[in-house]
């Protein structure tokens, strides 16, 4: 897949008069719109992904109302950062804290959708109300992200990093988190879980995932969350013991 052609320090940044839909379309992306769709359909649907997507909703709100006890929120709402956006699955419950939001994503059918489905989460005039403060922007984070310095009150990336293999490459995703936000973010990660981790093998076995996660060691994201300049305020295990998804509260470090 190739990146987007935004540069860093362009794009819906804090202040900017973007429009709510993706400017530029990538030259190659993994999903077609057909693609998208059936994507959606087929997630978080069986009994299993519903109970995982509720954790998943509590720790997340969890996260918010720590932001909100420990420096507050600003009175509009914050501005959000969501990317991976995916489909736009956590798009409602962000907009709940968001006065504005730029869902982000590799894939452009993606941001597009996202953005299509949040505006029509809601009925008549308050959909249209809400759907300016929703964005869209295409962007490779490996590659440096397209927003200001400080553009965001909080990053939000989940079910991003444990697709991520190499650790330089996650210190410098969350380098370009860092530079992004004015003081917060949210990042999910996947913990080394021996259970975990033998019923991602037996399924990889008999072909029912293709997908090959990592799993860290436990200490290794906090190492690189510091070495991008993050200090971790919390960490939750989705299920504990159980899987190896955990969500970190990340706070950035000030300078002196």
């Amino acid at each position: 897949m190739s990146p987007s052609n935004d540069r860093p320090g362009s794009g819906p940044g804090r202040g900017s008069d973007a429009s709510g839909t993706p400017a530029a379309r990538p030259e190659a992306s993994k999903f077609t719109g057909d693609g998208v769709r059936d994507y959606e359909r087929r997630r978080y649907r069986g009994i299993d992904q519903r109970i995982v997507h509720a954790r998943e909703t509590r720790l997340i709100r969890k996260c918010f109302a720590r932001i909100r006890a420990v420096q507050g929120l600003p009175e509009e709402g914050a501005a959000v950062l969501d990317l991976p956006c995916g489909y736009g699955r956590f798009s409602d419950l962000l907009r709940v804290y968001a006065g504005r939001l730029v869902a982000s994503d590799l894939s452009f059918e993606m941001v597009r959708r996202t953005v299509r489905r949040t505006g029509l989460s809601e009925i008549g005039g308050a959909a249209a109300a809400r759907a300016d403060r929703v964005q869209g922007a295409v962007a490779n984070a490996k590659q440096g992200l397209p927003f200001k310095a400080g553009a965001f009150d909080v990053v939000f990336s989940v079910r991003f990093f444990h697709h991520v293999h190499d650790s330089l490459d996650r210190v410098r995703i969350l380098g370009e988190f860092r530079r992004a936000t004015a003081g917060w973010a949210i990042v999910s990660f996947y913990r080394m879980n021996g259970l975990h981790g033998l019923q991602r093998r037996l399924r990889r076995k008999f072909h029912k995932s293709r997908t090959n996660i990592k799993m860290i060691e436990p200490g290794t994201f906090e190492k690189e969350a510091a070495a991008a300049g993050f200090e971790v305020v919390r960490v939750f295990p989705l299920i504990r013991g159980i899987h190896a998804y955990h969500l970190a509260l990340l706070r950035i470090i000030q300078i002196p």
